[in-house]
């Protein structure tokens, strides 16, 4: 099983530091037009307006744009097509790693950028998210176009993952020779509309990922939001929020920093900290969940999100009490 943030099974939380969706969500203006979709008719099965919108705001070709069910079901689908090893930087999203156990393949591990450059030549599906979750760190411009130029040669398919790239703090680097997969739910606050669409370096690699889908991948709701989110009224919204968002995130990393918590702070709207093993047990009974992360193989530490100053002052008394 691989966990993300969110729903863990108990009761809802009175505060939700697991999940990395933008704490200043929904967007009003894309909500309003999930809200408007037309559920009562197919979408068109081949997406043509959509990605047309989609290709326009990105300035690509129309058929260099596949959609799909979200970053996970796009990760799945580029893993079974490809049917190689799979490589990632870890620790990272475990979607990646679950693609390639679900397909069969090798799933190789790479512990520094430069390791995974190395290994790059044995590759047939190579994962890169910028920023990466659940580090937050982002990675530089030289080393991203490397480990596209290496992958170009070599003929591995380089995928950046983006769906952290609207909630960073610093501009994200990509390459054109790389597939670039956007999620665009976590910023625009609406996780529970599961949409996403990939740009690929070129057509036929493209209408290879489009004919693997099943039929009407995605339906109307998910077509009205993908289409609203490239907007202007929509990103006007969404850079308005990463000021306070960013502020949040200091003030959280700070507070664990000053009750002697180690933090790791990226570029993206979380943090890491070292609370210790059983802290997300003990902040789940205090009504406040957090992403540990004992799947990484990092059982001291956990994930939390930016979140409103009420949720910052009750992990604070929580942490109080835990000494």
């Amino acid at each position: 099983m691989t966990f993300h943030g969110g729903p863990d099974g108990g009761p809802e939380p009175r505060y939700d530091f697991s999940s990395n969706a933008n704490a200043l969500g929904p967007n009003p203006a894309v909500l309003a037009a999930v809200r408007a979709a037309d559920l009562s008719r197919y979408p068109d099965p081949r997406y043509g307006a959509l990605r047309e919108h989609l290709a326009a705001h990105h300035r690509v070709p129309a058929g260099s744009v596949v959609v799909g069910a979200g970053a996970s079901e796009l990760i799945h689908r580029l893993v079974r097509l490809r049917r190689g090893p799979v490589l990632t930087l870890e620790p990272t999203f475990g979607e990646y790693a679950r693609a390639a156990r679900a397909a069969g393949v090798r799933h190789r591990t790479a512990r520094s950028p430069g390791e995974f450059l190395d290994l790059l030549e044995g590759a047939a599906v190579a994962f890169l998210a910028q920023p990466n979750n659940p580090t937050g760190e982002l990675h530089d411009r030289a080393f991203v176009r490397e480990a596209a130029r290496r992958a170009e040669r070599s003929g591995a398919w380089l995928v950046l993952d983006l769906a952290y790239a609207p909630l960073s703090e610093r501009p994200v680097a990509a390459a054109a020779a790389a597939f670039r997969l956007f999620a665009p739910n976590k910023a625009h606050g609406l996780t529970g509309v599961r949409a996403g669409y990939l740009v690929a370096p070129a057509a036929e690699p493209a209408a290879r990922l489009a004919e693997a889908a099943p039929s009407w991948v995605i339906g109307a709701a998910e077509v009205a939001f993908l289409r609203a989110q490239a907007g202007v009224a929509a990103r006007t919204w969404l850079r308005g929020t990463l000021p306070t968002l960013f502020a949040w995130r200091c003030r959280l990393a700070a507070l664990l920093r000053e009750r002697g918590y180690e933090v790791q702070e990226g570029a993206a709207n979380f943090v890491m900290a070292r609370l210790g093993e059983e802290a997300a047990a003990f902040l789940r009974a205090r009504g406040l969940r957090v992403r540990p992360l004992f799947d990484k193989g990092l059982p001291e530490w956990a994930r939390l999100s930016a979140q409103p100053p009420a949720a910052l002052a009750a992990l604070a008394a929580a942490l109080e009490e835990r000494g």
